[in-house]
């Protein structure tokens, strides 16, 4: 039986950080951005299976080019286990989409354009190269493994995340390092007893702003999510 303690540490963090991965929805209603059109990034320096990087406001998302204007990237999306219509699931993922999948920890590894990977964002290449030295994989290797990837899959945020899935593509460990430094700060600042209390009203307002529980079940959250972090 697997422990619940972690378990509701990841449900938990997977909450706090829904946003990391939302972006202004396709176009198709008023208000909202569209996506850049084609031709707006130069890809002519790309090469297939480079890792590419979009900072956004908090994290970063990860792809791995496959040539052509394409990039494979992992994306929480609760499409693929509901329907398995391709041109549905192939659309961009919205909001919506993506927060229930989520909640649901399902995703799935897509080939999107360029410039629906990026959505306007600036992009870095292989600039995770210098942090694994000897470990890159050649380039065709590593874009033969995300293409086998491709497909529905699970979604973790801390086992199973856009990063883990680019640095088993092309370095073959699956990694996070974002992850792994959010979950070193929190463990910080829950260990500074100053602000524990500070610590669980942010909890309780993302998780109610976020609608992750019902007020109920909260306690059988919060309570061993914080003793295996001090422990």
């Amino acid at each position: 039986m697997k422990n619940p303690v972690p378990q509701a540490a990841s449900l938990l963090l997977e909450k706090l950080m829904l946003l990391v991965h939302i972006r202004p929805l396709p176009a198709g209603s008023a208000g909202e951005t569209p996506p850049p059109a084609p031709g707006y990034y130069d890809t002519s320096c790309f090469k297939r299976g480079d890792l590419l990087e979009v900072p956004r406001t908090l994290f970063i998302h990860f792809g791995i080019y496959l040539g052509e204007n394409r990039v494979a990237h992992l994306m929480p999306d609760i499409l693929p286990s509901i329907t398995s219509d391709r041109r549905q699931i192939q659309q961009v993922v919205t909001n919506k989409r993506l927060i229930l999948g989520v909640i649901a920890r399902t995703a799935s590894v897509r080939v999107d354009t360029v410039e629906d990977f990026a959505y306007g964002g600036s992009i870095l290449v292989n600039h995770m190269d210098r942090l694994f030295e000897d470990q890159v994989l050649a380039s065709e290797e590593a874009a033969r493994r995300a293409e086998k990837l491709v497909g529905a899959t699970a979604y973790s945020l801390l086992w199973n995340n856009c990063e883990h899935f680019v640095t088993y593509c092309r370095y073959g460990a699956p990694v996070s390092f974002q992850t792994d430094k959010f979950c070193e700060t929190v463990k910080m600042i829950i260990r500074d007893q100053r602000s524990v209390l500070a610590s669980v009203l942010v909890g309780l307002a993302s998780i109610a702003c976020l609608g992750v529980a019902p007020a109920t079940t909260l306690p059988t959250i919060f309570i061993p999510f914080f003793l295996w972090m001090a422990g």
